[in-house]
């Protein structure tokens, strides 16, 4: 399977843009290890997971097959950032204690991905993934964005966002799993700010690609309405879906 890049072109606004994940899930998940030496963040982007993984492990290897999105990596001590595909990473065998794809296990050749998981892996060796959908603001702006992810993009998502809509419970898992905590993603956003992270979803790139328009303009002036003042801050909610195992 080739590589699926949809995120190259805008990988300054993706990093600018993207929501952090709760640090307490970070600590649970160094908890789950027997040790913490080693650790793979898969499809690292810029390096968001990886930074958050950085204070828990001895050294963090961070992968991506797009070489623009690790130009906006941020630069860590322990974390080394490799240009590869989450099924083919330069790594010894039996040589990580936790490897972690945020976001990302949807795009993956599965079936290569989890031979490569279980290569690197040392025995009791954790595999995290997760993902997350659609936020939450309020109900009446949510049935705007919500309108606008189904009617307005619905043509433009790759079929692999499925997964996600599904809460990753589809995609197969190659341990048993583990009952893992209920995490959320919060950030206080004006409404440009919000706008910035419409624009990185890669249905609306597939929009303007396509068909030549930006669909956002319209969109914001529906929201500006629903919003009020836009530079007001509101609380911003993403429910995150994790799927956790140890190497037997």
């Amino acid at each position: 399977m080739a590589f699926k890049d949809y995120f190259s072109d805008h990988a300054a606004g993706y990093a600018s843009y993207r929501p952090h994940y709760p640090a307490a899930m970070f600590n649970w998940l160094a908890q789950q290890c027997t040790q913490q030496r080693n650790a793979l963040d898969c499809a690292s982007g810029n390096g968001q997971a990886a930074v958050a993984l950085a204070p828990y492990f001895e050294n963090i290897v961070a992968t991506d097959a797009s070489h623009a999105q690790l130009t906006q990596a941020t630069p860590y001590d322990n974390i080394h950032y490799l240009c590869a595909t989450a099924e083919q990473a330069p790594l010894k065998d039996n040589s990580l204690d936790l490897i972690t794809v945020a976001q990302a296990a949807h795009w993956f050749d599965r079936p290569r991905f989890y031979r490569e998981v279980d290569r690197l892996l040392v025995p009791d060796g954790v595999l995290a993934l997760w993902c997350y959908g659609l936020f939450q603001i309020t109900p009446e702006i949510d049935a705007l964005i919500l309108d606008y992810y189904q009617h307005t993009l619905g043509a433009y998502w790759p079929p692999e966002r499925r997964h996600i809509e599904r809460a990753y419970s589809d995609i197969g898992f190659p341990y048993s799993e583990r009952p893992a905590p209920e995490y959320t993603m919060q950030v206080d956003w004006h409404l440009p700010q919000v706008m910035g992270y419409l624009a990185t979803w890669s249905a609306t790139r597939q929009f303007i690609n396509t068909t030549g328009r930006d669909p956002l303009p319209t969109l914001e002036q529906l929201l500006t309405a629903a919003w009020g003042e836009p530079q007001q801050c509101r609380p911003i909610h993403w429910p995150l879906h994790l799927k956790v195992g140890s190497k037997p």
